[in-house]
């Protein structure tokens, strides 16, 4: 890390069960250079920067990592070397392996590029993932231009960026890496200088240098404000680029092979947010966040089309007497009087649509961006007539000879504003369905309707809900007398109101209900958008710009979510709602909540079946559903490669839509620049089109016996999960004890509270810390466990036990479902460490407590690890995933002494160690983990 290793092969040593051909040493040999220049660099920084000492305790911490991984030595002697050290010499060993993870990330990120580069310079086939494989796949297929229409009919792929980021690196950092990320490509495509002549390795040091001097992590805690403005910087940075030209490659593309369908007339990428409008559990929303984040997120649309405007008003300088224009170009430009430009009737024309702009600006931004140009014009009423005018531009330059500069810059602008209009991103609405049921009693009893609400059985609370929906009649004043929550409340969908009405109903066009387990929970929601104006089922034409959004979680509301969803239906009154928005509806899904409920795979099962009902559902009632995917970063919260998750979903469950949570540095490892950005897109875009065209799952009339299968699979899952989670004696004891949960709670990595409630009930626990805590603590526990009691038990001993393990067998080559639900558990298994584990395990003081808990988790790894071998017939869990293979045998000795650290600090602060930088240094290990791991929550 900081210098070359002490051998020349020592990072070529074999882990586990990844063994390297020559072949494999060499395609890999360039990351692997990468890597020990930008570790050179660094330790020669801390080397300058903070003295031989500590230079020399972080290269004996390498050099001992590497003996551990060979089995040189014992790890307790390993954990030795950080016993009582000195708190000031450990932060910079922790910083200085932190780093060097972050380093590495750029470094396999570049790999990839040049993976992608070699594969594509030796004419190889495209990869899955990729769309041009697609298209071969859908050219293959032999489609129904009628049917593709049909499927594709308000097509639509939404990353949602959530309201709750794990992110731990700050925006400082942030572009820095970006910086060096940008050097290393120079590098990648064999450039010594950069552009302005500079040496690409001394411009490496300079920013290293940079990053070494600045802090890792905040003093205080983040705020709404600041995650709101994060999540901006990504549109900046690569989405303006990138989601504008992704939208018009599929849509060329796709027109070209179905001309007569009409394809995608709208965007189909089209970005959302949570930043500012989630506030279920999240005290600090409130309606003037809420006003921040669409009036940042109109800000930040707009600054970027004045900016293309001024860009193409320098860019467009034809002149009348050299060029022929249209009669509709010459009608816009002449409402520019300006005699300097009389000759010049793009650019007149191009200061028109920036004077209306300017006045759009004026009329519905908090705070004006740069370029304006006030010229006294009328605002446009909608993005339509910006894109009207803009329009104009585009037809004239390609009547007269001008395409190649039409598709440019004016191409990208026109793109743009097909896409983000004036509001940018939509923001979704989330609270939880019991603080909903509070304030809907609250105003109910103030109106005088019913006095107390909640003791009403559901029939009785549906007919009182509906029976108000159905009248214009509102349930409270300006003045009435409520409690603080229900007039937060009131404010702040009244805000999304206003959010509505200044930049367009897709400003805000999801209300989700958490926790949604009924469908008077669905209604109350209704009554809080009614009473903000946002909902009138009052007549024969409904209004409903903002759409109704139940979230299954739990596993038990996931098993009842078709029949909730169904009840709703067939009331007259909801159903005229839905049919307002197209016969649209849009159900979420937990897989948060789902699986800290259940474990591993009973979560994976019943979001699946919730999935296959669903869509029966929406056959049986005629409605259109979307199905938006509550995925966090890590497999315990739904997370793995999106190609796989989309293309393992049930038949039917797509259908052209699909909207999934984007969160903490998945965001920024996806959307921090451009090239990348571009990728990931591509394989949403890729999966959801195969997904829908395509017939994925495979099974035929399998499908029952295998569904069968999985029932009694999950069933068995749950049960072993639950008799550690739920229902041993003291396991939230050992939780609290052998992780850094406690202590997660200061990490300054997001403005939301760590549980929903002031209680210590795993239920009550936010899943985010639920996941990290285990992350930390190299157990990974939400990711597998009870999966392997599942296995072994269906197998058993008995005569059919052959037979029982060729079903599973036989399951996952054929299911892709299946498939991936054993690819992502290896992985994660693979990321697990139970030596590093044992070692936590020791915080936990209650000896009898310790061995009772750490057996059970130890035996069931184990035995995971094993089942998943003999179904899969891989030796090497990573079989299936060479990329996270190299990641895994690259950088994990480097991580054995941050978790040695962390271990040691948790020792001293709970111990009551008062010094600062204690607690400074466990926050710094956790980042350094999380980045190193390259997931937390």
């Amino acid at each position: 890390m900081p210098s070359s290793p002490a051998t020349p092969d020592q990072s070529l040593e074999p882990i586990g069960a990844v063994q390297r051909t020559q072949v494999g040493r060499e395609a890999t040999e360039p990351m692997r250079e990468d890597i020990r220049l930008l570790g050179t660099i660094l330790g020669d920084t801390v080397r300058e920067q903070n003295g031989d000492e500590v230079f020399d305790l972080v290269e004996r911490a390498r050099v001992e990592a590497f003996r551990v991984r060979r089995s040189e030595i014992d790890r307790a002697d390993m954990a030795k070397l950080f016993d009582d050290v000195d708190v000031h010499r450990a932060i910079p060993v922790i910083r200085a392996f932190t780093h060097f993870a972050l380093l590495a990330n750029v470094a396999e990120d570049i790999h990839r590029e040049r993976r992608r580069r070699i594969h594509e310079a030796a004419g190889e086939p495209p990869q899955d993932s990729r769309l041009d494989a697609t298209y071969l796949k859908l050219d293959d297929a032999g489609l129904d231009a009628g049917a593709v229409a049909d499927a594709l009919a308000g097509a639509l792929v939404s990353p949602v960026i959530t309201a709750h980021p794990t992110e731990t690196r700050r925006r400082t950092v942030f572009d820095t890496q970006h910086r060096i990320t940008e050097l290393m490509r120079l590098r990648l495509h064999g450039h010594d200088t950069t552009p302005d002549g500079r040496d690409v390795e001394q411009e490496l040091r300079r920013h290293i240098l940079t990053l070494w001097q600045t802090a890792l992590i905040r003093l205080s805690r983040l705020k709404i404000q600041d995650e709101i403005e994060t999540g901006l910087r990504y549109y900046e940075a690569a989405l303006f680029e990138v989601i504008p030209q992704v939208n018009a490659e599929v849509r060329a593309a796709l027109q070209q092979r179905f001309p007569e369908a009409g394809l995608l007339e709208q965007p189909i990428v089209r970005p959302g947010s949570w930043i500012g409008g989630d506030r279920d559990g999240n005290p600090n929303v409130t309606a003037e966040v809420v006003r921040l984040a669409t009036g940042n997120a109109a800000y930040t649309a707009l600054a970027h089309y004045f900016a293309e405007l001024t860009g193409l008003e320098q860019e467009l300088s034809m002149s009348a007497r050299l060029v022929h224009i249209t009669d509709e170009l010459a009608a816009l430009a002449d409402s520019c009087h300006e005699p300097a430009r009389a000759d010049e009737p793009y650019r007149r024309a191009l200061r028109v649509v920036h004077a209306r702009l300017t006045a759009t600006a004026q009329q519905i931004l908090d705070r004006q961006p740069e370029h304006e140009l006030d010229l006294g014009m009328e605002p446009y009423a909608a993005p339509g007539e910006l894109l009207d005018d803009l329009d104009v531009i585009d037809a004239s330059l390609r009547a007269n000879g001008s395409a190649v500069l039409a598709d440019d810059r004016l191409g990208r602008l026109r793109e743009a504003v097909r896409v983000f209009g004036f509001h940018l991103s939509g923001l979704d609405m989330r609270q939880n369905s019991d603080v909903h049921e509070e304030v809907v009693a609250e105003l109910l009893a103030w109106a005088g309707v019913h006095s107390d609400y909640t003791s009403l059985s559901e029939d009785d609370r549906v007919e009182i809900l509906a029976a108000e929906l159905a009248t214009r009649r509102p349930l409270t004043s300006p003045d009435a007398d409520l409690s603080e929550l229900a007039r937060k409340e009131l404010d702040i969908v009244t805000a999304a109101a206003r959010a509505v009405h200044v930049f367009g109903p897709q400003a805000v066009p999801n209300y989700i209900i958490s926790m949604c387990q009924s469908v008077s929970d669905m209604l109350e929601a209704a009554i809080l958008l009614k009473e903000a104006g946002l909902l009138d089922a009052s007549s024969e034409h409904p209004y409903a710009p903002v759409g109704i959004v139940p979230l299954f979680e739990t596993i038990d509301d996931l098993q009842r979510g078709s029949s909730i969803l169904e009840a709703a239906l067939d009331l007259p009154l909801y159903r005229g709602l839905v049919s307002a928005r197209g016969d649209s509806q849009e159900v979420m899904l937990g897989y948060s909540d789902s699986n800290k409920d259940g474990g591993y795979l009973a979560a994976n099962w019943a979001l699946y079946r919730a999935e296959l009902e669903l869509v029966e559902s929406s056959r049986k009632t005629g409605i259109r559903l979307r199905l938006f995917h509550g995925r966090g970063g890590t497999v315990g919260r739904g997370g793995g490669p999106s190609y796989d998750a989309i293309l393992a979903q049930p038949p039917g469950a797509v259908q052209g839509s699909l909207r999934i949570t984007e969160q903490g540095e998945v965001i920024a490892a996806k959307y921090a620049e451009p090239r990348i950005a571009h990728r990931n897109l591509e394989t949403l875009l890729a999966a959801t089109l195969e997904a829908t065209l395509l017939d994925m799952e495979g099974l035929g009339d399998l499908a029952g016996s295998a569904y069968e299968v999985l029932d009694d699979l999950a069933a068995r899952a749950q049960r072993a999960y639950a008799e550690l989670v739920h229902d041993t004696p003291g396991f939230v004891d050992y939780f609290k004890a052998s992780t850094p949960v406690s202590e997660i709670g200061a990490l300054n990595i997001g403005s939301r509270p760590t549980s929903r409630k002031p209680t210590t009930s795993i239920s009550d626990l936010r899943a985010i810390p639920w996941v990290l805590a285990w992350s930390q603590s190299r157990v990974m526990l939400p990711g597998w466990y009870g999966t392997g009691t599942a296995f072994e038990d269906y197998v058993g001993d008995g005569d059919d036990a052959e037979a029982r393990l060729q079903v599973l067998q036989d399951l996952y080559r054929r299911w892709p479902f299946f498939a991936t639900v054993l690819s992502n558990m290896a992985q994660v298994l693979a990321k697990s460490d139970l030596g590093l584990a044992a070692h936590y395990s020791e915080l936990v003081e209650d000896e009898e407590l310790r061995r009772r808990v750490f057996d059970k988790i130890v035996d069931e790894h184990a035995r995971t690890i094993r089942m998943h071998r003999l179904i899969t017939g891989h030796e090497d869990l990573l079989a299936d995933n060479p990329s996270l293979a190299r990641s895994v045998f690259n950088r994990f000795p480097y991580l054995e002494p941050l978790n040695h650290l962390q271990v040691e600090l948790l020792r001293r602060y709970r111990s009551g160690d008062e010094d600062e930088l204690v607690q400074r240094g466990i926050l710094l290990t956790m980042s350094g983990l999380a980045t190193a791991l390259r997931n937390s929550g």
